[in-house]
């Protein structure tokens, strides 16, 4: 087999995913010297369609860790729109400096599931889109140098298939789950449950962005940037559909007329705080 092109997909709505996919993709272009395509499959839109990938390809996919696992929202569409055909992969849960918890092995026991061989993995922590407070920063410059190693020794593994026979996903004996020793329950576990601020259980999973009529100008951004498209474009204010609490409104605003007045949500949001400030480590599956 030989790679010739490299593909670096990712669900970001507030941008970290985005970001350390095309990083780890960058690099890996780099050491292998292979052009790198993009494909985001954030907005309703882009996520209609489905991509197909053969033995000349190297798909990176990322999605950010909610509650553990990938977006529940968001993992028919990740299930659906992804196929490979002995192809091989990086797998990236982006969390939130608090845990990635089964979020990578769900990840890459996706891709398996659909004819990948996943080489590489990586579990990456980032600011938390609940707050700023919550790993603030990152990914800084620690993070780039450890995603870069990260990169290179994922692109000279992958050198080592070059030229050889075609990888059937899973019968590789350095590729898979079990040969990566991914971190995470296999079959996968539930969700984690929010908690408050006092230990109790945070039911926050009706709750909508609010918008403060004074400081909005109107301008469209918010239901632009939803990943559900459930802001209505005609009215802001008014968010007719689902609500996974990504914040991408709320950081896309430029007056800063989005916010949460939930109480279990701030709740949950100030015990993060509280428990969650302390630097998580990244880990990576070789």
């Amino acid at each position: 087999m030989m790679i010739k092109k490299i593909w670096a997909a990712s669900f970001s709505p507030t941008g970290g995913t985005e970001h350390i996919v095309s990083l780890l993709a960058e690099e890996m272009g780099k050491c292998l010297k292979l052009p790198v395509h993009k494909i985001s499959f954030t907005l309703p839109d882009e996520r209609k369609k489905s991509c197909t990938f053969t033995e000349e390809d190297l798909l990176i996919l990322g999605t950010p860790v909610y509650a553990g696992r990938i977006p529940n929202k968001i993992l028919p569409d990740v299930d659906r729109s992804f196929e490979g055909n002995g192809t091989l992969a990086v797998a990236v849960s982006v969390f939130g400096n608090r845990n990635y918890d089964d979020g990578l092995m769900e990840l890459a026991l996706l891709l398996e599931n659909h004819g990948f061989c996943v080489a590489a993995a990586a579990a990456a922590a980032a600011r938390h889109a609940f707050s700023d407070d919550i790993g603030t920063g990152r990914p800084d410059k620690q993070d780039e140098k450890e995603l870069r190693v990260f990169a290179r020794r994922a692109a000279e593994k992958i050198k080592e298939f070059s030229g050889k026979e075609k990888i059937v996903s899973g019968n590789k004996s350095s590729c898979g789950v079990s040969a990566l020793q991914i971190t995470g329950h296999n079959p996968v576990g539930p969700y984690y449950t929010p908690l408050r601020a006092d230990g109790q259980p945070a039911k926050f999973l009706k709750a909508k962005p609010v918008t403060d009529e004074n400081l909005c100008n109107r301008c469209g951004t918010c239901a632009s940037v939803c990943p559900m498209g459930s802001i209505r474009s005609d009215d802001c204010s008014v968010v007719e559909g689902v609500c996974i609490k990504c914040q991408a409104c709320i950081r896309a605003c430029p007056t800063q007329a989005k916010h949460f007045e939930d109480e279990d949500f701030l709740s949950h949001v100030e015990m993060l705080r509280e428990h969650y400030t302390r630097r998580a480590a990244n880990t990576f599956f070789l």
